[in-house]
Protein backbone atom coordinates (compact mmCIF):
# COMPACT_ATOMS: atom_id res chain seq x y z
CA UNK A 1 0.00 0.00 0.00
CA UNK A 2 1.22 3.44 -1.12
CA UNK A 3 1.56 5.60 1.96
CA UNK A 4 1.25 9.36 1.48
CA UNK A 5 4.29 11.71 2.13
CA UNK A 6 3.21 14.47 4.66
CA UNK A 7 2.62 17.70 3.37
CA UNK A 8 5.67 19.56 5.68
CA UNK A 9 7.63 17.15 3.65
CA UNK A 10 7.38 18.93 0.41
CA UNK A 11 8.20 22.52 1.93
CA UNK A 12 10.82 21.62 4.22
CA UNK A 13 14.05 22.38 3.02
CA UNK A 14 15.78 18.73 2.68
CA UNK A 15 19.06 18.39 4.39
CA UNK A 16 22.49 19.13 3.07
CA UNK A 17 23.09 14.88 2.55
CA UNK A 18 20.06 14.38 0.68
CA UNK A 19 21.00 16.87 -1.17
CA UNK A 20 24.41 15.51 -2.01
CA UNK A 21 22.76 12.20 -3.34
CA UNK A 22 20.20 13.87 -5.54
CA UNK A 23 23.55 15.75 -6.66
CA UNK A 24 25.40 12.30 -7.19
CA UNK A 25 22.48 10.68 -9.15
CA UNK A 26 22.13 14.02 -11.36
CA UNK A 27 25.79 14.09 -12.50
CA UNK A 28 26.14 10.35 -12.79
CA UNK A 29 23.11 10.65 -15.76
CA UNK A 30 25.12 13.30 -16.98
CA UNK A 31 23.74 16.66 -15.79
CA UNK A 32 25.66 19.49 -14.42
CA UNK A 33 24.77 19.95 -11.13
CA UNK A 34 25.75 22.56 -8.97
CA UNK A 35 24.67 22.96 -4.90
CA UNK A 36 24.45 26.76 -4.13
CA UNK A 37 24.05 28.34 -0.85
CA UNK A 38 20.76 30.45 -1.95
CA UNK A 39 18.86 32.24 -4.05
CA UNK A 40 20.72 35.29 -4.84
CA UNK A 41 23.96 33.19 -5.04
CA UNK A 42 21.78 31.38 -7.84
CA UNK A 43 20.97 34.52 -9.56
CA UNK A 44 24.55 35.62 -9.94
CA UNK A 45 25.23 32.44 -11.48
CA UNK A 46 22.90 32.32 -14.01
CA UNK A 47 24.22 35.92 -15.11
CA UNK A 48 27.84 33.82 -15.59
CA UNK A 49 25.81 30.80 -17.18
CA UNK A 50 24.00 32.73 -20.14
CA UNK A 51 26.06 35.12 -22.61
CA UNK A 52 24.90 38.51 -23.46
CA UNK A 53 22.82 38.71 -26.50
CA UNK A 54 22.02 34.52 -26.32
CA UNK A 55 17.71 33.94 -27.03
CA UNK A 56 16.57 33.03 -23.91
CA UNK A 57 13.11 31.52 -22.62
CA UNK A 58 12.06 31.52 -19.35
CA UNK A 59 9.80 28.76 -18.42
CA UNK A 60 6.35 30.46 -15.74
CA UNK A 61 8.46 29.63 -12.13
CA UNK A 62 7.23 31.04 -9.28
CA UNK A 63 11.37 30.20 -7.99
CA UNK A 64 12.72 32.48 -11.15
CA UNK A 65 10.29 35.29 -10.00
CA UNK A 66 11.48 35.04 -6.42
CA UNK A 67 14.99 35.12 -6.91
CA UNK A 68 14.70 37.76 -9.56
CA UNK A 69 16.34 35.97 -12.58
CA UNK A 70 12.95 36.43 -14.79
CA UNK A 71 13.38 40.19 -14.17
CA UNK A 72 17.15 39.88 -14.98
CA UNK A 73 16.48 37.89 -18.14
CA UNK A 74 13.08 39.51 -19.26
CA UNK A 75 14.00 43.22 -18.58
CA UNK A 76 17.84 43.83 -18.47
CA UNK A 77 18.05 44.35 -22.09
CA UNK A 78 20.90 42.14 -21.67
CA UNK A 79 19.73 38.90 -23.45
CA UNK A 80 17.39 38.56 -26.75
CA UNK A 81 14.41 37.62 -24.34
CA UNK A 82 11.52 35.70 -26.04
CA UNK A 83 9.10 36.62 -23.20
CA UNK A 84 10.10 40.29 -24.36
CA UNK A 85 9.54 40.25 -27.99
CA UNK A 86 5.78 41.56 -29.88
CA UNK A 87 3.30 39.35 -28.98
CA UNK A 88 2.73 36.87 -32.20
CA UNK A 89 -0.94 35.54 -33.44
CA UNK A 90 -2.15 32.20 -32.21
CA UNK A 91 -4.61 31.69 -34.67
CA UNK A 92 -2.08 32.39 -37.59
CA UNK A 93 1.60 31.71 -35.94
CA UNK A 94 1.11 29.01 -33.94
CA UNK A 95 3.97 27.11 -35.43
CA UNK A 96 6.45 30.24 -35.45
CA UNK A 97 5.65 30.22 -31.69
CA UNK A 98 6.38 27.02 -30.67
CA UNK A 99 9.52 26.91 -32.71
CA UNK A 100 10.20 29.77 -30.80
CA UNK A 101 9.47 29.20 -27.57
CA UNK A 102 11.07 25.39 -27.86
CA UNK A 103 14.46 26.24 -29.34
CA UNK A 104 16.38 29.29 -27.81
CA UNK A 105 19.77 29.25 -27.15
CA UNK A 106 18.97 29.11 -23.54
CA UNK A 107 16.21 28.11 -21.33
CA UNK A 108 15.63 28.66 -17.75
CA UNK A 109 13.01 27.39 -15.66
CA UNK A 110 12.63 25.25 -12.49
CA UNK A 111 11.07 21.69 -12.20
CA UNK A 112 8.68 20.33 -9.68
CA UNK A 113 10.49 17.57 -8.55
CA UNK A 114 14.55 16.18 -8.26
CA UNK A 115 14.63 12.71 -6.98
CA UNK A 116 17.58 11.29 -4.77
CA UNK A 117 17.65 8.59 -7.84
CA UNK A 118 18.65 11.72 -10.24
CA UNK A 119 15.55 12.61 -12.26
CA UNK A 120 13.40 15.26 -13.03
CA UNK A 121 10.27 15.69 -13.00
CA UNK A 122 8.17 19.20 -14.31
CA UNK A 123 4.35 19.72 -14.81
CA UNK A 124 2.75 22.07 -16.82
CA UNK A 125 -0.82 23.31 -18.07
CA UNK A 126 0.22 24.35 -21.39
CA UNK A 127 3.32 22.50 -22.08
CA UNK A 128 5.37 25.40 -23.02
CA UNK A 129 8.84 25.38 -21.51
CA UNK A 130 8.66 21.49 -21.82
CA UNK A 131 9.74 20.55 -25.56
CA UNK A 132 12.88 22.94 -24.59
CA UNK A 133 13.62 20.59 -21.27
CA UNK A 134 13.08 17.90 -23.26
CA UNK A 135 15.87 18.61 -25.41
CA UNK A 136 14.87 20.83 -28.29
CA UNK A 137 16.55 23.92 -26.54
CA UNK A 138 20.49 23.57 -27.06
CA UNK A 139 21.29 24.74 -23.08
CA UNK A 140 18.60 24.35 -20.20
CA UNK A 141 19.43 25.83 -16.41
CA UNK A 142 16.87 24.97 -13.92
CA UNK A 143 17.02 26.24 -10.38
CA UNK A 144 15.55 24.10 -7.76
CA UNK A 145 15.08 24.90 -4.14
CA UNK A 146 15.93 22.36 -1.56
CA UNK A 147 12.22 21.41 -0.93
CA UNK A 148 11.57 20.18 -4.18
CA UNK A 149 13.93 16.92 -3.13
CA UNK A 150 12.56 13.68 -2.69
CA UNK A 151 13.25 10.10 -2.65
CA UNK A 152 11.96 8.76 -5.42
CA UNK A 153 9.40 9.14 -8.94
CA UNK A 154 6.23 7.88 -6.62
CA UNK A 155 7.16 10.80 -4.20
CA UNK A 156 7.78 13.23 -7.10
CA UNK A 157 4.29 12.38 -8.39
CA UNK A 158 3.08 12.96 -5.35
CA UNK A 159 4.61 16.19 -5.03
CA UNK A 160 3.32 17.13 -8.38
CA UNK A 161 -0.23 16.75 -7.52
CA UNK A 162 -0.98 16.89 -3.94
CA UNK A 163 1.70 20.28 -3.84
CA UNK A 164 2.38 22.04 -6.24
CA UNK A 165 -0.99 21.64 -8.10
CA UNK A 166 -2.94 23.45 -5.63
CA UNK A 167 -0.46 26.09 -5.03
CA UNK A 168 -0.52 27.21 -8.89
CA UNK A 169 -3.82 26.44 -8.95
CA UNK A 170 -4.14 29.16 -6.55
CA UNK A 171 -1.54 31.70 -8.18
CA UNK A 172 -3.67 31.28 -11.92
CA UNK A 173 -6.72 31.67 -10.29
CA UNK A 174 -5.57 35.33 -8.67
CA UNK A 175 -3.73 35.96 -12.05
CA UNK A 176 -6.19 34.68 -14.97
CA UNK A 177 -9.55 33.68 -12.86
CA UNK A 178 -9.30 29.72 -13.56
CA UNK A 179 -7.62 27.03 -12.00
CA UNK A 180 -4.44 25.31 -13.48
CA UNK A 181 -4.22 21.58 -14.33
CA UNK A 182 -1.30 18.77 -15.16
CA UNK A 183 -2.19 18.70 -19.13
CA UNK A 184 1.32 17.54 -19.50
CA UNK A 185 3.76 16.27 -17.01
CA UNK A 186 7.69 15.64 -18.31
CA UNK A 187 9.92 13.18 -16.47
CA UNK A 188 13.68 13.55 -17.63
CA UNK A 189 15.82 10.09 -16.10
CA UNK A 190 18.82 11.14 -17.76
CA UNK A 191 20.43 13.52 -20.48
CA UNK A 192 21.49 12.59 -23.70
CA UNK A 193 23.73 14.84 -24.36
CA UNK A 194 26.48 15.38 -21.59
CA UNK A 195 26.36 18.87 -20.10
CA UNK A 196 23.56 20.21 -21.98
CA UNK A 197 21.46 20.31 -18.72
CA UNK A 198 22.53 22.21 -15.57
CA UNK A 199 20.97 21.86 -12.47
CA UNK A 200 21.56 24.60 -9.81
CA UNK A 201 20.18 22.48 -6.32
CA UNK A 202 20.10 25.38 -3.94
CA UNK A 203 20.44 24.38 -0.18
CA UNK A 204 17.04 26.66 1.15
CA UNK A 205 13.44 26.37 0.26
CA UNK A 206 11.93 28.58 -2.84
CA UNK A 207 9.14 28.47 -5.17
CA UNK A 208 6.25 26.09 -4.96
Amino acid sequence: MTTSVPAASFTDPAPVERLERAAAALTGKNFAVEILDDAATARARVKELIPAGAIVFTGASETLRLSGIEEDINKSGRYDSIRSRPPMDRATQRNEIWAALSTPDVIVGSVAAVTETGSLVAASASGAQLPGYAGAAARVIWVVGAQKVVSDLPAALRRVEEHCLRLESERVMRVYGQPSALNRVLILNAEPEPGRGTVLLLREAIGF
